[in-house]
């Protein structure tokens, strides 16, 4: 327990007082976001912002995990934790490429979509080859071939093969949504703490009920370090909430595709190495929605040549309504908070029908 909240106080120290001096080594270099000319006007004052602040999650979420781990000798890091730290900063490396190319060119259009695939489709892989691997005393590897809710389902298996093909779209579909809500001053932040504050409660039950100890409980978890994914969890949330203080309206700072990409990547990882694949998708309710909107968008428009929302990601359809930007964010950041409770809540009920006692 001590180890988690090192971790997210030291990350948050450091996500805190990191962040202004990216700001002011940006803004020297001249690293200002573009802005899309078809959205909406408001955002055209932003120009110039100085973005790829997902240096300083990155960086923060790292120093913390690091930190706990040091003030903590008992606990060594685990192939688990280091496997979805591989993960998200990876996917932070191809998001920073993004921003980096887009900041020189003096463009809104970084890598191509190729490129980007690629990148997530190298990283990806790597990490679901590793993760199938480095099986415990158990036998217990960091991820699982079966599909899963709260738990590995065992009507469905895919197989290693399968499963990084799984693995990649579950990889690919979470960056991209994080990405898409990345678009309101610290909407992802802020979502994104909330989908890690959440994970820090499930991943530390799964710790407490977990199969591997000698007298496991009814309702127990077959979740390999599930304390360490805690701290992982609790690192991320800290970097998020100590970036959020610069990235909240009116941002000081952007994170980028370096950030969105990088969280997104977090996201998915843990809801691999913690067998509740499915379960993310209302935790992470939130960023479904979003990704959705611009699938249905594009689907509607390239049937019918007429738009479902004013513009997509549909948080801007509400700017376009006349909702101010910070009412969008509020009341989206109050949605991230009802799926991620509501998520819990369902994490625990199921453990409840297992028979586990209050």
């Amino acid at each position: 327990m001590i180890g988690i909240l090192v971790a997210a106080a030291i990350a948050l120290i450091v996500s805190i007082m990191f962040t202004p001096y990216l700001v002011r080594v940006f803004s020297r270099q001249g690293f200002g976001q573009e802005i899309r000319e078809e959205g909406p006007q408001g955002h055209q004052s932003k120009r110039g912002t100085p973005t790829m602040g997902g240096v300083a999650i990155l960086v923060a979420m790292v120093v913390g995990y690091v930190v706990a781990h040091l003030f903590n000798t008992s606990e060594s890091p685990t192939a688990s934790g280091v496997l979805v730290l591989f993960l998200t900063v990876g996917l932070g490396l191809v998001g920073f490429l993004d921003d980096f190319i887009k900041i020189r060119k003096q463009r809104n259009l970084g890598l191509n979509k190729t490129a980007k695939l690629v990148g997530q489709l190298v990283v990806a892989i790597s990490f679901a080859v590793l993760a199938v691997n480095f099986a415990d005393k158990n036998g217990l590897s960091p991820a699982s071939v079966r599909l899963s809710f709260v738990r590995d389902l065992d009507i469905i298996s895919f197989g290693t093969i399968g499963f990084v093909v799984f693995c990649y779209l579950l990889v690919s579909g979470w960056s991209n949504a994080v990405n898409f809500t990345d678009g309101l001053d610290g909407l992802a932040g802020g979502s994104s703490a909330m989908v890690f504050g959440t994970y820090v409660v499930v991943t530390f039950w799964q710790f407490r009920y977990n199969c591997g100890l000698a007298s496991p409980q009814p309702g127990c978890y077959y979740v390999r370090d599930p304390l360490d994914l805690a701290v992982v969890a609790a690192a991320a949330m800290g970097a998020c909430i100590g970036f959020l203080w610069w990235n909240a309206a009116p941002a000081k700072i952007f994170m980028g595709d370096t950030g969105s990409l990088a969280l997104g990547g977090l996201v998915a990882g843990l809801s691999i190495m913690t067998r509740t694949e499915l379960l993310m998708v209302i935790i992470g309710g939130l960023f479904v929605v979003e990704m959705l909107s611009v699938v249905l968008q594009i689907a509607v428009f390239r049937t019918t040549r007429r738009r479902l929302f004013r513009m997509a990601p549909f948080h801007h359809h509400f700017e376009l309504a006349g909702w101010a930007e910070t009412t969008v964010i509020i009341r989206f950041w109050l949605l991230a908070g009802i799926c991620a409770m509501f998520g819990l809540g369902l994490f625990y009920s199921e453990w409840l029908s297992f028979g586990g006692s209050r």
